[in-house]
């Protein structure tokens, strides 16, 4: 099954050493990694920095526009305001269709605020529960949204 996954830290670097975590833990085959995304947002900075891993050279094209457009909805569009409505209905739309509604954007949106970081990943054929205990001591949340067969193939197919 592939499953996306979001994990909020209460510091900036707290993704980046869960990355790590989370890359051990593929190496020991508890988890496939198909992509990962990191965001940190350092005290004081005005937004969120975001870094895609590309897990795959080849489908890293695909990813960095599903990171880039569901990082638009969560950081970058809900500044511009009201006038940005139509727009951001649309982005929730197309998130939706990859099993991420706009309650779970929300939730991610207001944990992951000025000095916090968040490790989002798309992974399959993992135990979520030994992968998360890796991470007990990084003081960070985890947030699961399992996709279906058809919102992989969808989301393989709009973003691969």
């Amino acid at each position: 099954m592939t499953t996306f996954t979001v994990w909020s830290f209460d510091t900036p670097g707290g993704a980046e050493v869960a990355s790590g975590v989370l890359r051990d833990a593929a190496s020991e085959g508890l988890i496939k990694i198909v992509d990962r995304a990191i965001v940190s947002w350092p005290e004081g900075a005005k937004k969120p920095t975001t870094r895609h891993t590309h897990e795959d050279e080849w489908r890293g094209t695909g990813w960095g526009a599903f990171w880039g457009l569901l990082f638009g909805a969560l950081f970058f569009v809900p500044v511009i305001g009201v006038a940005a409505g139509a727009a951001l209905g649309a982005i929730h739309k197309s998130m939706e269709a990859v099993g991420l509604n706009k309650d779970q954007l929300d939730r991610i949106r207001a944990q992951v605020t000025e000095g916090t970081s968040a490790l989002f990943a798309v992974t399959e054929d993992g135990n979520l529960d030994r992968v998360g205990e890796r991470f007990h001591g990084l003081h960070g949340e985890l947030i699961a949204t399992n996709l279906t067969d058809e919102e992989r193939r969808l989301l393989l197919e709009t973003f691969d």
